[in-house]
């Protein structure tokens, strides 16, 4: 399963940390940060539970970026 969420994050090199975090969440098979539209895309291993993830996606993006926000 793939979904889109907005993000809201100050700089490019901030938005490749984000994405790097987000791919290492367990649960997530994939994901991509575009800087310019302001959107991540995640693709979600089978069986898990969106929501679920991206709580973890967003704790773990936080501890590299603590000023980005994911509006899950």
């Amino acid at each position: 399963m793939k979904k889109s969420y907005k993000i809201e994050v100050d700089c490019a090199n901030c938005a490749n940390k984000m994405e790097e975090a987000a791919r290492r969440t367990k649960g997530v098979k994939d994901a991509v940060v575009n800087f310019m539209t302001l959107k991540m895309n995640v693709e979600f291993e089978e069986g898990q539970d969106a929501k679920t993830v991206m709580q973890q996606v967003r704790q773990n993006c936080k501890k590299i970026e603590d000023d980005c926000e994911i509006y899950i």
